[in-house]
Order: C-alpha cells, then sequence, then structure tokens
C-alpha cells in the first residue's frame, strides 16, 4: 500500500514522501496514528493544503524535544533491584521501568520512545537511547545495582559480579573453591584412572 507521511519516520521517510509500506503495518500503525494518509489524488490535495500547518507543528514539537534533550542528554540515573551474586537479577528492567523513573525525575517520556531491543537482565551500566522525536534522539545511562553504595562503587569502574566485589575482604578464605578441590588427592588420582 502507499502512503504519504505526515511526519518523519525513522527507517521509512520524510514528511511529505510518498512510500510503499507492508499492508498490515498502514492499516494496524500509520494510519490510525494520523502519522500517514493513503496515497491517492483526493489525499495529496488535503496533504497540500496542510501541509504548512504540519511543518510549523512539526517544528514546535522538535524544538520542545530539543529543550528536554539539552535537559536529558548524558544524565545517569540509578535504578535498585535485587540480583544474585553473579549479577543476574531477579526480573529485568523493561522499557516501563525506564518510563516511569525518567518520569519521577520530572522528565516527560512514554514507554515507546525508550529505545530497548530487549530487557536489562544483568547489573553494571547500561547506555539507552531516548528517541524524544523522530530528528531528536538522547543517550542516558542506567546503573543497575542491587544499592545505592554499590551504584557510587560501579560508577568509579568496580565490577561487581564477583563474591569479592559483594562481600570485599570478608570473605572466608575456608570458603574458596579451590579449599574444597584438592588436586594431589587420592580421589583425584582415582577420577583420572577412570
Amino acid at each position: 500500500m502507499e502512503v504519504i507521511l505526515l511526519e518523519r519516520i525513522s527507517r521509512l521517510g520524510q514528511m511529505g514522501e510518498t512510500v510503499k509500506v507492508k499492508d498490515g503495518y498502514a492499516r494496524n500503525f500509520l494510519l490510525p496514528k494520523g502519522k500517514a494518509l493513503r496515497a491517492n489524488e483526493a489525499n495529496k490535495k488535503k496533504f497540500e493544503g496542510q501541509r504548512a500547518q504540519l511543518e510549523a507543528r512539526n517544528l514546535e514539537r522538535k524544538s520542545e524535544a530539543s529543550t528536554v534533550a539539552e535537559k536529558l542528554d548524558g544524565k545517569s540515573f540509578i535504578v535498585v533491584r535485587s540480583a544474585g551474586e553473579t549479577g543476574q537479577l531477579y526480573g529485568s528492567v523493561s522499557t516501563r521501568d525506564i518510563a516511569d523513573l525518567l518520569t519521577a525525575e520530572g522528565f516527560t517520556v512514554s514507554r515507546n520512545q525508550v529505545e530497548l531491543n530487549q530487557p536489562i537482565k544483568t547489573i553494571g551500566l547500561s547506555n539507552i537511547a531516548i528517541a524524544l522525536h523522530p530528528e531528536v534522539e538522547v543517550t542516558v545511562t542506567l546503573n543497575i545495582a542491587r544499592s545505592t553504595e554499590e551504584a557510587e562503587r560501579q560508577a568509579k569502574g568496580e565490577t561487581l559480579t564477583t563474591a569479592e566485589a559483594i562481600y570485599g575482604d570478608d570473605i572466608n578464605e575456608n570458603a574458596r573453591p579451590d579449599a574444597f578441590f584438592d588436586p594431589n588427592s587420592d580421589e583425584a588420582a582415582g577420577d583420572e584412572e577412570a
């Protein structure tokens, strides 16, 4: 199906272009959301009549997004989650969680503006792209940790996915894996012969 784009859509085209898209994409997304019109003579005339108005509205949205982008770009946010000793989260951090976090910090961001290919499932620092407008994109850093103290340590460059990082120097010497296995013992020699 051919449609006339009413706004810039990434990986598709600029406002005013006539592009060919799959029927389902047009019927289920572009047309109901008001992002495109079917490409026929009546709609082409309608678009040309509204073009100045659409461009003005697009420019206004872009300037609003740019002011928010100046405040948001490069910021770092701490996310406290429960995780195992290896850094695996008990759950995940999804687009909804990120949008809620940014909204709580005073930024108006919806979950469909957060560009996350798959949920985050481990602790660490993650760079996340936020598309405030089709032409305005910013990157924020999420510091995902078990506590705010760990987040501060992680921000300094520490890796928190080992037992020493979690427990510090308090780890018991007898609890180290090499204390349980003696390569020179009779059992180890018996296993090798079998």
